[in-house]
């Protein structure tokens, strides 16, 4: 049936490729997201209770536009978060963890250095499908789904379950005033799988462009510098606090304004698509002040721009299939509409992709 499905597609629903000075270029025509799910813990951490440690509640949200975050409970690892927001998207889209092929998890702080995350949601999922992170950081349930998109194409999937998903208030100094209050904790997940052919609206959906991009060289910009085989976590390093995620905010606001224009421009451009046709946009939920600029940069109205930023901070990996999942509950999106995604962080690294639903 799958087989049959995809070779039914006429040449222009295979993906082609580009390279740009500012990123590599594809598109993945003929992929359905079937579904989103997603979880946020319990515990709510507001500005208010931030000001207990310094943190100035006025400043954080006239500088960030963030009023509250999630935390984990003690208890809990990133694979806990993933597990529930894998349930809640299994079930949305009536898919049974036997009928998943591919697993990828995008993540940053995994619950150990070896197994991945991706192997301990399989484990506990009781999936027989092989399992990958993939690290790109706030890029990366971009650099995910568009990986997925490859493998269901390719014919070597039929149905792939992506998970974003990040415990970022273990990556941050309480002691870092103007870091500690950017982030929360969070898992976001869709299912993708082949567009039926036989439906004109849903054949023709899928990534109709994407691009995909790093600048390693501002890697320092944003890092955790101890943990891994160039610094490894000793005594000393801890005592420093090498172990935390270090920022510099200014640069890299400045350079998630800069690739988001560029990139968002190449992928319409791309796709053939103008600004004003878009239906949705979905940011990376990083500061308040990146998504008014992209509201500006592109002429579109303000309320196409989806936030949920004020509620749940920066969730790196987490942050677009949290919002994404909270647009689709809330009726934003429907079939056929055009959706701009775009992710930018650390690595330096970013994926943008206009979808039609």
């Amino acid at each position: 049936m799958f087989v049959s499905t995809i070779e039914s597609m006429t040449d222009d629903l295979t993906p082609s490729l580009s390279v740009t000075r500012r990123g590599r270029m594809g598109r993945a025509l003929g992929i359905r997201v079937l579904a989103t799910g997603s979880y946020v813990p319990d515990h709510i951490v507001t500005n208010d209770d931030l000001a207990a440690l310094g943190c100035d509640s006025d400043w954080i949200v006239r500088r960030t536009g963030i009023v509250q975050r999630r935390r984990a409970a003690d208890h809990q690892a990133t694979s806990d978060l993933a597990y529930e927001a894998a349930l809640r998207v299994l079930r949305e889209a009536n898919v049974s963890v036997d009928q998943i092929d591919l697993i990828i998890v995008a993540t940053i702080t995994s619950d150990h250095p070896t197994p991945s995350t991706a192997c301990e949601l399989q484990r506990r999922l009781g999936a027989t499908a092989p399992a990958m992170d993939i690290n790109a950081a706030c890029a990366g349930f971009m650099y995910a789904m568009v990986t997925a998109s490859q493998f269901i194409l390719a014919e070597n999937a039929r149905c792939v379950l992506v998970i974003g998903a990040d415990l970022m208030s273990r990556t941050v100094n309480p002691d870092d005033k103007k870091t500690y209050p950017l982030f929360g904790d969070a898992a976001g997940a869709a299912i993708l799988t082949a567009a039926e052919v036989d439906d004109d609206v849903v054949a023709q959906s899928g990534i109709l462009a994407y691009q995909l991009g790093s600048e390693g060289c501002g890697g320092e910009m944003l890092c955790i510098p101890a943990g891994g085989s160039r610094m490894p976590l000793t005594p000393d390093a801890h005592g420093a606090g090498q172990q935390f995620l270090r920022m510099d905010g200014r640069g890299v606001f400045k350079w998630a304004v800069r690739v988001f224009e560029e990139s968002a421009r190449d992928v319409l451009d791309a796709a053939g698509v103008a600004a004003d046709s878009l239906d949705l946009i979905v940011l990376h939920q990083a500061n308040q002040r990146i998504i008014d600029s992209a509201v500006s940069d592109l002429n579109v109205p303000e309320d196409i721009v989806f936030v949920n930023l004020d509620r749940y901070g920066n969730t790196s990996a987490a942050s677009i299939p949290l919002a994404l999942d909270e647009a689709v509950r809330s009726g934003r999106i429907k079939r056929g509409d055009h959706i701009l995604l775009c992710g930018f962080g650390a690595g330096l690294a970013w994926g943008t992709a206009l979808l039609r639903w």
